[in-house]
């Protein structure tokens, strides 16, 4: 994907907000705007609740129930879709059912398999617990070294990674994708996906800013809000001693 020229607004698809954008993940789209406009750059949200169109230079994808997810992904299907902007270089934010949806297949609320948008090389089964709890982990992805992830799971999938897939992070406390492997999320190209809501970037800022980047094409000025900071530090030091849960019973 070509740079974008500075004056040039950055366009952020919020993708089917109206069936997945539970725990707050519809404040996603709002985080990355503003952390835009601080910076003195201009940036709009275009709210998508059809066919998926090519042009946006973001596009984020929350969280939903069982039912609205298969709607959901049957909506990002539809010509040019989400996998057109994808191809495009698009960068993408999926989050919980978005991120499952993203993958080869699903389970659905029927129990049978449902065909995903096959933009990630993954797949999701049902996990016999479900994962509901605070997650920390370790980021496996070099620019967010050192900047350990928080959020909060609530899901009952089991997400295998397949081979030109890889993960987000590393689990210290929590479930994550649920497979046993102790890992969380995925990224491919400019793809990222995970299970954390929260939402994710308000609880991660340095997670926003490299999505950011990869949109405009150029490193972003250094921000600092301390009331983010603040969120952090009271949501990591309770959690980091928390033992590894439920990771082997996907």
């Amino acid at each position: 994907m070509s740079r974008l020229p500075t004056e040039s607004a950055v366009r952020i698809a919020s993708v089917s907000p109206d069936l997945l954008g539970t725990y707050g993940d519809k404040g996603n789209a709002e985080v990355l705007r503003q952390r835009l406009r601080w910076r003195g750059r201009t940036a709009e949200i275009v709210t998508v609740t059809g066919a998926v169109p090519t042009g946006c230079d973001i596009y984020v994808l929350g969280g939903g129930e069982d039912s609205a997810q298969v709607l959901a992904a049957q909506r990002a299907a539809r010509p040019p879709g989400l996998r057109g902007a994808v191809e495009r270089g698009a960068v993408v934010l999926a989050v919980c059912a978005g991120l499952q949806i993203l993958g080869e297949r699903f389970a659905g609320p029927d129990g049978h398999d449902h065909a995903g948008l096959g933009v990630l090389d993954l797949t999701t089964t049902r996990r016999v617990r479900r994962a509901v709890g605070e997650v920390v982990a370790t980021p496996l992805v070099p620019e967010l070294a050192g900047t350990p992830l928080t959020g909060f799971e609530n899901h009952g999938g089991a997400t295998r990674l397949g081979p030109t897939a890889r993960p987000l992070a590393r689990v210290e406390s929590g479930v994550g994708n649920g497979c046993g492997q102790g890992t969380e999320g995925v990224v491919a190209g400019r793809v990222v996906g995970t299970y954390l809501h929260g939402p994710v970037l308000a609880r991660n800022p340095a997670l926003a800013d490299l999505l950011l980047e990869w949109a405009v094409g150029e490193p972003l000025p250094p921000l600092q809000v301390p009331a983010v900071e603040q969120l952090r530090e009271r949501r990591l030091r309770p959690r980091r001693r928390l033992p590894r849960l439920n990771r082997s019973t996907p």
